[in-house]
């Protein structure tokens, strides 16, 4: 554990598909105390056209919201902030323009993580806040646009699934109008349960004793059903039919005034009830109760287990390294090489984050061979862009992907300025950076090399120093530069070899 964290802040915020959520904390003797929170329904989902565009307005409601949070936040460590974006940004096909914006109103780079991420995510916040093992646990997370119901024993996860349904999604396909019916409710729940059908299977047989709800629409669903007297505690199956009665007896959205239910959150309730009654009727439950913990909780845990215990990407990668079979040593080596020089120009506005991601791919840039070592950059590219990799989010995965591709052969800018990694100017630095690395191990030797030098003398120019009489020594290698040069000369970048 890291002393040396104690009354240090940390921030997570969940830009989720209807509200944005940020949580403040602070690291005291080894517990986290959270000091501040903010809350903002956005609802971003409702915000996408039929492109699946972000609209203006839907933008300018998220921008006027992350501004207010940057304002929060500031003075606060980039490394100790983390915002995640769900469903909407992921779903959105100008995310990477509005993140842009985003970025400079929160003043703080944001990630969207996929559905699986997400899922470990909740699990984890759910499980900092439940007292008490009652066994095996289902975590159900019903948001904005998707669901992630979670199976896990104590703080491990053992099944993830995330579904493409949720309290807005849902309200806008068949409550679009502000009608509520027994018809329509019915179509509602049939949707979710077929969503829901591929996993029933599997759930069904991990026998969850502990049935979990998280974040606002089981904590909705269960403030009415406690202030109407339909359930003593959490949410019940009882309670949900009494509910969805008298919301199919409202008629319409107008008059669904009901003890416990706010007004903001009356547009998306029926849309939410129809997939929780799914999850009730899919998995035949009974009761769930609801926790306090949810994706920010987990975000923040996250974030905070980085620095004082492991790093759930580090985890990932040595699994994936030990799984493919890739040569550790060999790994090491490019790590060791790559890093090196990346602490020589680090301060040339390179992140902490970028250092790390760099000494990823220098450990995974030999994942493709496990398919075959003609082209096996594309293949590793290509399974590192497409895997599900737990604690990375998409734009990290983004950047793996164009390292590993981009480590050998011809250079490809286009391809980094098409990235969902908005640093482009940083990826491009760092897959140089990587290329050499791999370069000076070519002969994959244990013994030692002199210290190369390099410096940065423009973005696009690099000047690599280097014994002579080591090249001498490895004229595969003095060849391989020679042709470096020429490499990045036609995709106008400029390397030069000075011998020492």
């Amino acid at each position: 554990m890291n002393d040396a964290l104690d009354n240090e802040q940390f921030a997570a915020i969940d830009l989720g598909s209807n509200s944005f959520h940020l949580v403040v904390a602070r690291q005291e003797q080894h517990a986290m105390a959270v000091i501040d929170r903010e809350r903002d329904m956005v609802r971003l989902a409702g915000g996408l056209d039929e492109k699946n565009l972000l609209t203006e307005e839907a933008s300018e409601r998220a921008l006027a919201c992350l501004a207010r949070f940057g304002e929060r936040l500031r003075g606060l460590e980039a490394d100790n902030v983390r915002v995640v974006g769900t469903n909407a940004l992921r779903k959105a096909s100008n995310s990477r323009h509005f993140i842009a914006r985003a970025e400079e109103a929160l003043g703080f780079s944001i990630e969207i993580i996929s559905g699986i991420e997400e899922a470990r995510l909740v699990y984890l916040g759910a499980a900092q806040t439940l007292q008490g093992d009652r066994g095996r646990r289902l975590v159900v997370d019903i948001g904005g646009g998707s669901t992630e119901i979670i199976v896990g024993d104590t703080s491990e996860p053992i099944y993830l699934e995330s579904f493409y349904m949720g309290c807005v999604s849902n309200s806008e396909r068949f409550f679009a109008d502000g009608v509520y019916d027994q018809r329509l409710m019915r179509y509602a729940i049939l949707y979710a349960q077929l969503e829901l059908e591929p996993s029933i299977a599997a759930l069904k047989s991990l026998q969850a004793e502990d049935v979990i709800g998280t974040s606002g629409t089981a904590r909705a669903i269960s403030n009415v059903l406690r202030e109407n007297n339909w359930s003593e505690t959490g949410i019940t199956r009882d309670g949900l039919e009494k509910l969805i009665t008298h919301i199919i007896k409202t008629g319409k959205i107008g008059k669904l005034k009901i003890k416990g239910l706010s007004d903001e959150r009356r547009p998306v309730f029926a849309g939410g009830v129809a997939v929780m009654a799914a999850i009730f009727n899919s998995l035949e439950l009974e009761l769930m109760r609801v926790s306090d913990g949810s994706l920010r909780e987990g975000v923040l845990h996250d974030l905070i287990g980085r620095e004082m215990f492991e790093d759930r990407r580090a985890v990932t990668v040595l699994e994936l390294m030990k799984r493919h079979h890739i040569d550790l040593e060999q790994g090491q080596r490019v790590r060791k090489t790559t890093l090196g020089l990346f602490k020589q120009i680090k301060r040339q506005g390179m992140l902490k984050r970028e250092r790390r991601l760099l000494g990823w791919a220098a450990q995974l840039h030999e994942i493709g061979l496990m398919i075959a070592h003609s082209q096996h950059h594309r293949h590793g590219s290509y399974v590192l862009e497409s895997m599900d990799l737990p604690g990375f989010s998409r734009q990290e995965q983004g950047a793996l992907s164009i390292m590993v591709r981009l480590h050998r052969r011809k250079y490809l800018p286009e391809l980094i300025e098409d990235s969902v990694y908005v640093r482009s100017e940083a990826l491009s630095i760092m897959t140089r950076l990587l290329r050499l690395g791999v370069l000076l191990n070519r002969g994959r030797l244990p013994g030692e090399m002199p210290a190369p030098q390099l410096t940065l003398e423009q973005t696009e120019v690099m000047v690599l120093e280097i014994s002579g009489a080591w090249l001498e020594e490895h004229p595969l290698t003095a060849a391989d530069l020679e042709q470096e040069v020429d490499l990045l000369d036609s995709a106008d970048y400029e390397l030069r070899i000075v011998m020492t």
